[in-house]
């Protein structure tokens, strides 16, 4: 099997499934709650594809470089953008429609809870992300080698997994069972998918720079840690762009930062 081959099987058409559902559902009046329709999925999904490609790419292209993974040149097109396959590229475009698309199937069939906000759940979730990614970042600075994949999975997804509980946090909580479920069945749908393809050689992953744990004897735990952490970033920015306490949030936000700017503004003119 293929890369491309590879792709078609466990993103594209899974993806086509569901969009053909989504359109099914929109035939029958079936939507998502109002709560989450404050902003067109197909755009959260758009902006989440253009978002992976820009930050994964130059993460992705170390780790090829430094041979924390590699692929097998028979298996791909040999079409390569810096040290990184074309295939790859296509992953990281491919990832979000999914996620995204089966956010949206669960969304339309999940009852919400009707539960007031906990706004010190940002404060304390932030703060433990931001402690997580010291830790990780010490694994690195220190250069203990079999943690340097689980190193620069965490150094690199923490920080904007940080800003989004930081934002919005209490609202993700509101929705956990959406988050969690959507981060639990494509994570592990993706981990499984994964380790059939390292079965298949199409890449490996290099065992001097990764722990010694092989879920199942065949895939790496940073590579489910990788599925589940991108799940996780996926799932938590659609869902704040979908959540209408987001909109009302950041138009607070914007709010306040105009009103504190106005003062600053009038003495320079002045």
């Amino acid at each position: 099997m293929t890369y491309f081959g590879f792709l078609v099987r466990f993103l594209v058409v899974p993806s086509v499934v569901l969009l053909l559902i989504a359109l099914w559902d929109r035939r029958r009046g079936r939507q998502a709650p109002a709560e989450l329709r404050a902003f067109p999925l197909w755009a959260a999904i758009a902006i989440h594809m253009f978002i992976a490609l820009v930050y994964t790419t130059p993460w992705d292209n170390y780790l090829v470089a430094t041979n924390v993974w590699w692929y097998d040149p028979a298996l791909v097109t040999g079409i390569t953008i810096g040290w990184v396959p074309i295939e790859e590229y296509t992953f990281f475009l491919l990832q979000p429609i999914l996620a995204g698309l089966w956010l949206g199937f669960l969304s339309r069939r999940l009852a919400l809870p009707d539960e007031p906000l906990r706004p010190r759940l940002r404060l304390w979730l932030t703060v433990a992300a931001g402690a997580l990614w010291l830790v990780m970042v010490g694994i690195l600075v220190f250069n203990w080698q079999p943690g340097t994949y689980m190193g620069l999975i965490f150094g690199w997804a923490l920080p904007p997994i940080a800003l989004q509980l930081a934002f919005g946090g209490d609202i993700l909580w509101r929705y956990r069972r959406l988050v969690f479920l959507t981060i639990a069945t494509v994570g592990v749908y993706l981990s499984l998918a994964d380790a059939l393809a390292i079965s298949f050689t199409i890449w490996t992953i290099d065992p001097a720079q990764s722990l010694p744990f092989l879920i199942g004897g065949v895939l790496p735990i940073e590579e489910f840690t990788f599925f589940v952490i991108t799940c996780t970033l996926l799932t938590f920015g659609v869902t704040l762009l979908l959540a209408e306490e987001s909109h009302r949030r950041f138009a607070a936000i914007r709010r306040w930062w105009v009103a504190r700017r106005q003062p600053r503004v009038e003495a320079e003119i002045g």
